[in-house]
């Protein structure tokens, strides 16, 4: 799918749904979690729906989602509201889904949600899974360089490119490739080899 031919929402519309599914409580976890996710971390349905509850995980204080290497951190009242929606995942009386890993499970054995349900509910409570994975995706890529975004959140870094130009994005000049190290090494410590 090309997400630039997508109608998308506005900043504005992009963090009121994110404070709604934040502090609405009858909104059904399950939603809220995907929501949030497709939201805050610009990630589409069809990989949400992947996340397994051991993409989860706490280090110390510090709750991250793997999403990609490195994990991406989750702020605090979304962590929360994550670590809860884990405690009490949906499908999981069924005698086919009780050992399930999935964040999302399904009601059939072994297989997630489908994206394509879990699209039509959100829809149906105001969240356009398709827009908000649109406006999130440009939201970062006005904060970071195109091929930063690619790499936190496993994308092509071709389709990042395009969408920042696209977007009239402020980092059009970043040179692309790794840049996490140097003759010097990560983070300026000297390497063998300088």
């Amino acid at each position: 799918m090309n997400i630039s031919r997508r109608a998308t929402l506005t900043e504005d519309e992009r963090l009121a749904a994110l404070r709604r599914l934040l502090v609405v409580a009858h909104i059904p976890q399950r939603l809220r979690v995907a929501g949030i996710t497709v939201l805050l971390h610009a990630q589409p349905l069809t990989r949400v729906v992947q996340l397994t509850v051991d993409d989860l995980f706490r280090d110390g204080e510090d709750v991250f989602l793997h999403l990609a290497a490195p994990p991406s951190p989750v702020p605090g009242p979304v962590a929360a509201l994550l670590l809860d929606y884990i405690a009490a995942r949906d499908n999981m009386n069924t005698a086919t889904n009780r050992a399930s890993r999935s964040l999302f499970p399904g009601r059939r054995a072994g297989q997630p949600c489908r994206p394509d349900h879990l699209s039509a509910i959100l829809n149906e409570i105001g969240i356009p899974a398709t827009a908000a994975h649109g406006a999130a995706i440009r939201r970062l890529l006005l904060e970071m360089p195109a091929p930063v975004v690619a790499d936190a959140l496993s994308y092509h870094d071709k389709t990042t490119v395009r969408l920042q130009r696209e977007g009239g994005g402020g980092w059009s000049r970043h040179a692309g490739g790794k840049h996490g190290t140097s003759s010097r090494g990560p983070m300026g410590t000297t390497t063998r080899d300088s």
